[in-house]
């Protein structure tokens, strides 16, 4: 019988739990790791990456659609092969799934296919295929993720009413789909579908779309998806979903407060998720809020030698997110395995940038310039539109902008906010600037090459100093 004693047991094989586990292992902890579905958890295979292989997909139809603006001719009429789409996708989840078993062996982690429960702060069973285990750790980091809620009057049936999951995989594409919630997964998924061809409805409770950008990006974004095609309805709720077998009736009431019935082929629920804390049996262990584990910056529960990370503890709900707390979790177990020489840091929330990969992107960091005047700053506030940055043109990809928040006393780097092509990728800069407390000072004086997407960063900053050389 295998050893079943271990320094640390994770329990979930997401971006948090195994980044946890791997550095956990790289500290010379004897570490296992407890799955019930697939390695990788929801990111690798049915969230962050396979999203992202069908976004490429409806980009490259997009620059395809626009082909002749390039001085490019295409024979014939480009359709959308949804099942070779899918495929694609699934494939790229596949390839990482199996990069993730790779990692597990060459660090050494041991796997458990299972069900896991805690039976205690340090043991648990896991009830695989082949029976119940008994596992037990010096320490247990529960990274045990989150799933998408339903609609309590019409839960996800696969059919008519999908969850991202279902989204992911569609038997059909929809002819007319209604996306309840507009944040990054419900405006993705709308991107995705227009671009394929669908007629798509978005409905947000909330009065502008992606609730947590900045104002000026939600506004931004919604007059560019309704360009588009794509039909915005905020200040307004989906109070019913009647399911039928070829349809979904939805009565929708808008932010007049008049009441209307439509009907669409598929509805997409994006309003948010649920943590998978509820059969792990640590009711009585931890402390939750709406079913999230409350923790420290480093990942503490208020039980000795039990931790928690990633979506199933208090958000931002980001990939990058839980990886981070898990390299941070790990270390602080170590040092408290009498390990001195990792000095581990605790999270800065306000550091963590978001990004959504709808056409064009959105990317931020840090405040919002409202949250930064509302937590008591004077601040000095920086645009710069894409149609002044050459590479951009040259691109065809002049639609955005970058703006930049800082204090007005100080100069400090309070926040950034990206609308445009590429902005996923640019909004690093900021972030690391960000993390080195830079000042504008520091950026103004950094060379950025030309011709680059990232010379607006720049032009942003030099902006809100009057100082702005392009625009």
């Amino acid at each position: 019988m295998a050893d079943k004693q271990y320094d640390v047991i994770v329990l979930g094989s997401g971006p948090g739990g195994y980044v946890a586990a791997i550095r956990c292992a790289q500290l010379g902890l004897k570490t296992a790791i407890v799955e019930r579905e697939t390695l990788g958890g929801i990111c690798l295979n049915w969230g962050c990456i396979p999203t992202k292989a069908m976004l490429r997909s409806a980009e490259i139809k997009h620059y395809m659609d626009q082909a002749s603006s390039y001085g490019l001719k295409v024979s014939g009429e480009i359709e959308a092969d949804l099942d070779a789409i899918v495929k694609r996708s699934r494939g790229v989840a596949k390839q990482l799934n199996q990069g993730v078993g790779h990692l597990m062996k060459k660090n050494k982690i041991a796997v458990h296919m299972g069900e896991g429960r805690m039976t205690g702060p340090t043991s648990l069973t896991v009830k695989g295929k082949d029976g119940e285990e008994t596992l037990e750790a010096k320490h247990v980091i529960l990274a045990t993720g989150a799933r998408a809620r339903d609609l309590p009057f019409a839960p996800a049936d696969g059919k008519r009413v999908w969850t991202y999951r279902h989204a992911m995989t569609p038997p059909e594409l929809p002819g007319k789909l209604l996306v309840i919630g507009s944040g990054a997964i419900g405006i993705e998924f709308a991107s995705f579908y227009n671009d394929m061809g669908c007629d798509v409805t978005v409905v947000e409770m909330l009065d502008r779309i992606v609730p947590v950008e900045d104002a000026d990006t939600s506004a931004f974004l919604a007059k560019s998806l309704t360009k588009q095609g794509i039909a915005i309805m905020t200040g307004a709720a989906v109070e019913n979903l009647k399911v039928g077998d070829k349809s979904v009736t939805a009565t929708i009431k808008d932010a007049k407060g008049d009441t209307s019935t439509t009907d669409f082929s598929h509805v997409i629920v994006a309003i948010g998720i649920q943590a998978n804390t509820e059969e792990i049996g640590v009711e009585d262990m931890v402390e939750m809020e709406r079913g999230f584990i409350q923790i420290d910056g480093y990942g503490r529960t208020g039980t000795n030698c039990l931790w928690a990370i990633g979506d199933c503890t208090p958000g931002p709900w980001l990939a990058h997110k839980a990886s981070h707390e898990g390299v941070t979790c790990a270390e602080a177990i170590a040092r408290e395995l009498g390990n001195n020489e990792v000095t581990p840091h605790p999270i800065d929330r306000n550091a963590i940038p978001g990004c959504t990969y709808c056409h064009p992107q959105v990317a931020s960091v840090g405040m919002t310039e409202a949250a930064a005047k509302e937590a008591g700053h004077e601040v000095r506030v920086g645009n710069f539109p894409f149609i002044g940055n050459g590479k951009a043109i040259a691109l065809g990809e002049a639609e955005g902008f970058i703006k930049t928040v800082f204090d007005a006393g100080t100069g400090e780097l309070l926040g950034a906010h990206m609308v445009g092509a590429e902005v996923t990728e640019l909004i690093q800069g900021y972030t690391v600037g960000k993390v080195l407390e830079t000042t504008e000072a520091e950026l103004m004086q950094t060379v950025f090459p030309h011709p680059t997407l990232s010379e607006m960063m720049h032009e942003s900053v030099l902006d809100a100093w009057g100082r702005a050389i392009h625009y």
